[in-house]
């Protein structure tokens, strides 16, 4: 049987009743299925303002049957996330993370700058990369998570603060093919791509939906429901991806 993954990005939790809403929505959606994903990844703007409060929101909204696997985002603070939503003391750095999910190697990566909207894989992120997929193995699928997408989207607000100097990326990517897919969110939009040769899904937003130029002016539909992503690794390690919304 195919793994299961779901995959939910910028739930953005504020205190604000929407926001909860939304994110209440989405959980009990995942949480009725007739079959429970094997583990749901969040990448990144899990709270608004990377506020303590909000983290402790997101623990329990967010709380599941399955293994919950997170990414922080621009609008997370990595002290609080790390502190509140993982339960660990406060360390600098980026904070990688990486797991076994069934078969595969699933690696949340942290490629968030404090202070600025865009993505940039510092040295220790490479690095860590790099050993884990050793570790792992080859025989090992990877899926590579973080929030930032490497590619242009052709809408200015996500393309503005994208990963940048993503040569690194390709390069590791070059250096272990069992990688078999980018997942990510930040732009708001459910989107796929290629990058280096390897497909990038990028999961729909919780809280409103990007609008693009061909669309409308304003960017920000949020009246547009939820969405999420669900993404199969069959034993052929070819990745599948389904779009949903949560009405």
């Amino acid at each position: 049987m195919a793994l299961l993954l779901a995959h939910i990005s910028d739930t953005h939790l504020d205190g604000t009743a929407r926001s909860t809403e939304r994110t209440v929505r989405v959980m009990d959606h995942l949480r009725a299925l007739p079959r429970t994903p094997d583990a749901l990844l969040v990448t990144g703007d899990i709270a608004d303002h990377g506020a303590e409060e909000e983290y402790r929101e997101a623990a329990r909204l967010l709380a599941a049957p399955f293994p919950v696997l997170y990414c922080p985002g621009n609008h997370d603070k990595r002290p609080a996330y790390r502190e509140v939503l993982l339960g660990e003391r406060v360390e600098p750095g980026p904070v990688n993370r990486a797991h076994r999910v069934g078969e595969a190697a699933v690696l949340m990566c942290d490629v968030t700058v404090p202070g600025r909207d865009e993505g940039r894989l510092a040295p220790e992120t490479v690095a860590w990369i790099d050993a884990t997929l050793t570790a792992f193995g080859p025989e090992s699928p990877a899926l590579i998570a973080f929030h930032q997408p490497p590619v242009a989207l052709h809408h200015p607000l996500p393309d503005d603060s994208r990963l940048r100097d993503s040569a690194e990326l390709a390069d590791l990517l070059a250096a272990h093919p069992q990688v078999v897919a980018l997942l990510t969110g930040h732009a708001h939009t459910a989107a796929v791509s290629l990058f280096a040769g390897v497909p990038v899904v990028v999961a729909p937003a919780v809280t409103w939906t990007l609008r693009m130029p061909w669309e409308s002016d304003a960017p920000a539909d949020r009246a547009a429901p939820p969405g999420l992503a669900f993404h199969l690794l069959g034993e052929d390690s070819r990745l599948t991806t389904h779009f949903r919304v949560v009405s």
